[in-house]
């Protein structure tokens, strides 16, 4: 006689993580469970909920480096339990950060003797920095306003309205004014012109932006470099600069090794840059570098001792992960000068073949620029029946992010499209976009004429049957802004039910 064993009400036995129990009830998601559960179910649970993520590869609105090689993946999973600020227990990760801090320095000429430290330090990202470095422009204006027995309450920035949101962090959060050079239609950079006359005795210091997030557009350091030092000398003010070179500080090294931004300009006096964009490392290291000891003050600096060595520390954050610094200095070691300027190069070729395919659809004007950061930022020419907004929309649909929005004051009329090209973006991926695209336009141009033909319907049918239709006295305009309604409420519709997600 065959016996047989009655299932078990515990899941022990059940090797299969879908026919326990854990996946038939929901798990809280504002308080924490009452009871454990196995470290498989855990796994798979979050591991599925996360497959409604977006693919970091398609996010092309993002500047985030998205693959590295699997022996730098490796490296920072061997650190990931490293603080780096603990730099006593961990001298070799402290080292590696200095030497990453001084390859950027020389990077971006920075005037150090032979055997001479470079100041800088590695933070979170290109927003830790920022914050750092208007710390210190305006604690010098304070220390130069006190020594002199004038005002040091109102400090002010000048930057133009296409900076990124940190700078408006750092405002707010320390108390400084932020006066942005309203931007013009066609031209989407801070005029130097116009942000050397908003200077005054206040300011401490003008922000310049090497590669706009707006269009990849580099602002022109230089110029504004010559017509400051023309304004301190008629003024007797030493008004300094800040590059916020997030985005193109491992870019233009590389492809524009003679465009002058960086510290070969007197008034360069700090300079960030984001490792985890085109310092090829995933998020978040960013660093930021001083020209010289004499622009960092003393006082901002912290010294302790109570990890087992008396330790200079100058950050927001006092806990953060050793991984993305190990990986900085891998991708500085692994790839070298030669490996970043062929990355670059690719990058910007990829860009090239993306903007002409655009524009031999007819469909769209450029509005980035060939000399920046590679990416391609355009606009519809006619966007009468259908907008930037729709095509975004509709592309999640083959899997890309692509984002659309406006531009910052005096150009909010200007709605864009903008394609960020990074290490990983091929020409494969490129020439598919461009295929997408077109497939995009070409359903977007349909859906219109199906609705029209809808609605030439209905008032047929109304005026069979005996309903006053004013049908065959619209005109083309009316008949326009009546398909443009229909698309929209669409949209809404499929926005709404939640059907037009990433496939």
């Amino acid at each position: 006689m065959v016996l047989s064993k009655i299932a078990s009400e515990s899941d022990v036995s059940v090797h299969s993580t879908f026919a326990s129990r854990y996946v038939r009830t929901s798990l809280p998601r504002f308080k924490m469970p009452e009871n454990s559960i196995p470290k498989e179910a855990a796994y798979q649970i979050i591991n599925d909920e996360l497959m409604l993520d977006g693919n970091p590869r398609l996010n092309l609105a993002s500047f985030v480096t998205t693959w590295m090689e699997p022996e730098c993946d490796k490296l920072m999973m061997d650190s990931i339990n490293k603080n780096y600020v603990d730099m006593d227990e961990y001298p070799v990760t402290t080292e590696l950060q200095n030497r990453c801090v001084n390859m950027i320095a020389h990077l971006f000429n920075a005037p150090l003797e032979d055997g001479e430290t470079a100041v800088g330090v590695g933070t979170v990202g290109s927003s830790e920095a920022i914050m750092l470095a208007g710390l210190a422009f305006k604690r010098k204006w304070q220390n130069k306003m006190k020594a002199q027995g004038k005002p040091y309450d109102k400090p002010n920035i000048v930057t133009g309205a296409n900076v990124q949101v940190c700078w408006e962090k750092f405002a707010r959060y320390f108390e400084v004014e932020l006066k942005e050079v309203k931007l013009t239609d066609g031209y989407y950079v801070m005029s130097p012109e116009k942000a050397v006359e908003m200077v005054d005795e206040n300011t401490i210091c003008v922000a310049a932006i090497l590669g706009s997030t707006l269009n990849g557009e580099f602002e022109d350091v230089k110029k504004l470099n010559d017509l400051l030092i023309e304004k301190n000398k008629e003024t007797g003010w030493d008004t300094p600069i800040h590059v916020d070179a997030a985005s193109g500080g491992f870019i233009a090294p590389f492809i524009y090794p003679e465009l002058e931004w960086d510290f070969r300009l007197p008034l360069v006096k700090s300079i960030n840059v984001s490792g985890h964009k085109y310092g090829l490392v995933y998020a978040g290291i960013g660093w930021v570098i001083w020209r010289n000891k004499e622009d960092l003050p003393d006082e901002l600096i912290f010294h302790i001792n109570y990890l087992g060595a008396d330790q200079p520390t100058f950050t927001l954050n006092f806990s953060k992960g050793s991984s993305q610094v190990i990986a900085q200095y891998y991708q500085l070691i692994r790839l070298g000068y030669e490996g970043y300027k062929n990355v670059m190069e690719n990058c910007q070729e990829n860009a090239r073949v993306l903007r002409e395919g655009l524009e031999k659809t007819g469909r769209f004007e450029i509005v980035s620029k060939e000399v920046g950061v590679p990416l391609v930022a355009f606009s519809l020419k006619d966007n009468s029946k259908h907008d930037e907004f729709e095509i975004s929309e509709t592309l999640r649909r083959f899997g890309w992010i692509v984002p659309a929005y406006t531009m910052p004051p005096d150009a909010q009329h200007i709605t864009v499209l903008r394609v960020v090209i990074r290490e990983d973006f091929s020409r494969t991926l490129a020439e598919r976009l461009v295929m997408d695209i077109v497939k995009v336009l070409h359903e977007l141009d349909m859906l219109p004429a199906r609705v029209k033909a809808k609605l030439a319907v209905a008032e047929e049918a109304a005026a069979a049957n005996g309903i006053d239709s004013v049908a065959h006295h619209k005109t083309d305009r009316e008949w326009e802004l009546q398909v443009t309604e229909a698309w929209k409420k669409f949209v809404a519709d499929k926005k709404k039910n939640k059907t037009m997600g990433v496939c």
